[in-house]
C-alpha cells in the first residue's frame, strides 16, 4: 500500500471553545485512521499549517497523546507514531466485544426511546462523512456515537474503558474503503443499529453489533504496511 505524502488533516483555522481539545481530537482521529502512519516522525511546526494553527497547540496536543501511548517523543525531531501489533489489536477487539455487545443489547430493553433517537444526527453524520470520503470526521463521529450509546447504560467507567480501547486501535483499512467507495455500507450499520434498538429487537441488535465489531479486525483493519 502506497504511503500517503500528506495526512488529510482538516484546517481548524482560528480559536474556538475547547480549541486545544479539538486539536487533540483531530490528531487522535488521524492516528486511529492511519492518516499519521506508524513509525513516522512528525514535528509540530510541520503539522501546524495543515491544521491552520500555530505549532504550540499542536505540540501540547502531541504531548497529551504521548501520555496515551499513541506517539513518543523523538528528541530534536518531533513525535514518532507508535506501532500497534496484530496481537494487541486482537486483544483490544476481544475486550470490546465482551463489553460493547452485551451492553448494547441490554439497551434495547432499558434505554429511553427519546435518548436513542437523539443519537440519530450522529449516525447520519457518520454516513455523510463516509459518502464525502471525510475520514477524520467519520472516525470522530463514530467515536461519539458509540460512546454516547454506551453512556445510556449509566456506567461512566465502562465508557472510559471503551474510549481507551478505541483510541488505542488502528483502522488503516478505512482509506482503502473510501477509495473503493465501500465505506458508506459500513457507515449505514449505525442507522441499522439505531433502528433495531428503537424497535426493541434484541436479536437484531446483537447481530448488527457483532457484525459491526467484526469490521474492526476485518475490513477496517486491512491496509497495514508490511
Amino acid at each position: 500500500m502506497a504511503q500517503q505524502q500528506r495526512p488529510a488533516i482538516p484546517s481548524l483555522g482560528g480559536r474556538k471553545p475547547n480549541f486545544r481539545e479539538k486539536v487533540v481530537d483531530v490528531l487522535r482521529a488521524a492516528l486511529v485512521s492511519g492518516e499519521l502512519r506508524p513509525g513516522q516522525v512528525y514535528s509540530a511546526p510541520a503539522l501546524a499549517p495543515r491544521l491552520g494553527v500555530s505549532a504550540t497547540p499542536v505540540r501540547e496536543a502531541m504531548l497529551e497523546l504521548v501520555k496515551d501511548g499513541m506517539v513518543e517523543i523523538v528528541p530534536n525531531k518531533g513525535f514518532r507514531v507508535t506501532e500497534v501489533s496484530e496481537k494487541e489489536l486482537d486483544e483490544y477487539t476481544h475486550i470490546r466485544s465482551l463489553i460493547e455487545i452485551p451492553t448494547t443489547v441490554g439497551l434495547a430493553t432499558t434505554a429511553d426511546l427519546d435518548d436513542l433517537e437523539a443519537l440519530r444526527p450522529l449516525a447520519v453524520e457518520i454516513v455523510t462523512s463516509a459518502t464525502r470520503g471525510n475520514l477524520l470526521d467519520y472516525v470522530e463521529a463514530d467515536l461519539h456515537f458509540h460512546l454516547g450509546l454506551l453512556a445510556l447504560a449509566g456506567n461512566d467507567h465502562l465508557v472510559e474503558v471503551v474510549r481507551d480501547l478505541r483510541q488505542r486501535s488502528r483502522l488503516y483499512g478505512l482509506t482503502a474503503l473510501i477509495e473503493a467507495k465501500q465505506l458508506q455500507a459500513s457507515a449505514e450499520e449505525h442507522l441499522e443499529l439505531l433502528d433495531a434498538l428503537l424497535a426493541r429487537d434484541t436479536e437484531a441488535v446483537r447481530e448488527v453489533m457483532t457484525r459491526h465489531l467484526g469490521h474492526v479486525r476485518g475490513l477496517w483493519a486491512a491496509g497495514r504496511e508490511e
